[in-house]
């Protein structure tokens, strides 16, 4: 049965507070699970992009001087219409995205849990008093909101992505120019309809639609914006990086990764080969902490394998919106010939293809990739060496844990990693050699709005969630005050 987009989803630019069309190319945006067109979004003229960064500008003067207490009730209300309106906002992230609706009602719930938590963290943006060495001064310590903030997010979770980003800035006093991704950008405006309701002011949440590509050097280039935020791959934050080096501008990068996976002796295989499976092919395995190469103790290698590929046997393929679907679509078809180029290069480079390794042909319409795990590739093979964004599952057996973190730690990202242990205290050790932003022990499910989210090396910088996530859109500012000076005469 064919789901309709919900009515209430808007497909027009926000500037000033008002919806308005426009006038460049009508881009059109496909349903995964078909290849064929939902809806088309207007996009924004060069005209049309001045009026949104002077809309953001002058939005920024008027959201900093609302009390923190104000700017918490809104973000509060906007997670309120989120929850009121779950049925809409999900079915609308499975319909552009292709995840099923099941996960697409977590991503919506958990990106409502980021402005809940933002709520409460714009109350709490504090600054501190500092004794002075002389005892003739009075330091203080403020943190301020840092300006206009541009942000770009992709596709993969086009709800939780900028609303994560957007909760925050908000948070800390900022306003805020969203450009979502063009292949699934109706998610970010529905949060945007959720927020004009909620009663934010004009100028402090604008959207503006159009290729990210084409738009981000005007943007990240203009004096008006005083911060980025980026969630993409390498190479894109390497050229954003070089554009806001031209202007000084502050960025946060989340740039992927290619998290490991320690398994070591002494587990409940059966139980973490399921667990491993059921988490490495959520949403079809473009999640960027996904689980991408898994090491596994030679002396349980086999009986891990056979769990593993047993559980991921059981797997239902199907459209998002089909009830009963583990996994649906990769996102678009850029993807599905991607994971296919990375496992002919795995087979060719030696490695076995228990499982999967093909395009679904039981399905005429869509890009449905069959979930594949990959035995003892070699590490020199692309799936060892570059985030695989899709439903592959590299596993490969280890001799010692030294072994392990080496390999682990051989790649230029490092965003998330995972270890399965049955040692807690050995496992928080190992967890200390991982050279990732964010480690799981014994769980694949670690992003939530109550903790930094963010990587090292390749994987970008800066945080997002946490007392982090809100410090991140705030510039210090030291102020000393001492008495008045006089004159002897004066006294």
């Amino acid at each position: 049965m064919a789901h309709q987009l919900p009515q209430m989803v808007p497909t027009q630019l926000l500037i000033d507070g008002e919806w308005v069309s426009g006038v460049g190319p009508a881009i059109a945006i496909e349903d995964p699970s078909t290849g064929k067109a939902l809806t088309e979004v207007t996009t924004a003229s060069p005209e049309q992009l001045e009026q949104a960064l002077s809309s953001v500008a002058a939005g920024f003067e008027e959201w900093k001087s609302w009390s923190s207490w104000q700017r918490s009730e809104v973000l509060r209300r906007i997670a309120d219409i989120m929850r009121r309106d779950l049925g809409e906002f999900a079915l609308t992230v499975t319909l552009e995205q292709g995840k099923p609706l099941e996960q697409a009602k977590a991503e919506v719930l958990a990106t409502a849990d980021q402005f809940d938590w933002n709520a409460d963290e714009a109350r709490r943006v504090y600054g501190r008093i500092v004794p002075s060495k002389t005892g003739s001064d009075q330091i203080f310590v403020y943190q301020e909101p840092i300006g206009p903030v541009a942000t770009f997010a992709p596709w993969n979770f086009p709800s939780l992505l900028p609303g994560r980003k957007i909760s925050a800035a908000l948070a800390a006093g900022c306003s805020v120019l969203v450009v979502p991704a063009i292949e699934a950008p109706l998610s970010a405006l529905l949060i945007a309809r959720a927020a004009l309701e909620a009663g934010i002011p004009a100028g402090a949440l604008t959207v503006v639609l159009g290729d990210p590509s084409s738009l981000s050097e005007t943007i990240i280039s203009d004096s008006r914006i005083r911060k980025v935020s980026v969630t993409s791959s390498v190479p894109v934050g390497q050229i954003v990086m070089g554009i806001a080096a031209k202007t000084i501008t502050p960025v946060t990068l989340e740039l992927g990764g290619h998290s490991p996976v320690i398994v070591t002796e002494g587990v409940d295989v059966a139980a973490v080969a399921a667990l491993c499976s059921a988490g490495k092919y959520r949403n079809a395995g473009q999640v960027c902490i996904s689980a991408s190469r898994f090491f596994v103790a030679e002396s349980i290698y086999d009986e891990f394998v056979e769990h593993f590929v047993a559980h991921t046997k059981k797997l239902r393929i199907g459209p998002g919106t089909e009830e009963g679907s583990d996994v649906g679509p990769l996102s678009t078809s850029r993807r599905l010939d991607a994971i296919d180029s990375m496992v002919a290069d795995a087979r060719h480079t030696g490695a076995e293809i228990a499982f999967g390794g093909k395009k679904l042909s039981s399905f005429s319409e869509g890009y449905f990739y069959e979930p594949t795990v990959v035995l003892q590739p070699d590490d020199s093979a692309v799936v060892m060496r570059e985030e695989t964004f899709g439903p592959i599952a590299p596993i490969a057996s280890y001799s010692s844990i030294d072994e392990a973190v080496q390999r682990a730690n051989s790649t230029p990202y490092g965003l998330a990693g995972f270890i399965f242990s049955a040692d807690m205290g050995g496992s928080l050790a190992l967890a200390r050699r991982l050279d990732v932003g964010m480690v799981g022990i014994n769980n694949l499910t670690i992003a939530s709005a109550e903790v930094p989210f963010g990587g090292v090396k390749m994987s970008g910088f800066g945080r997002e969630g946490g007392l982090e996530g809100v410090s991140d859109y705030t510039v210090t500012k030291y102020v000393n005050v001492r008495q008045p000076v006089r004159s002897d005469h004066g006294k």
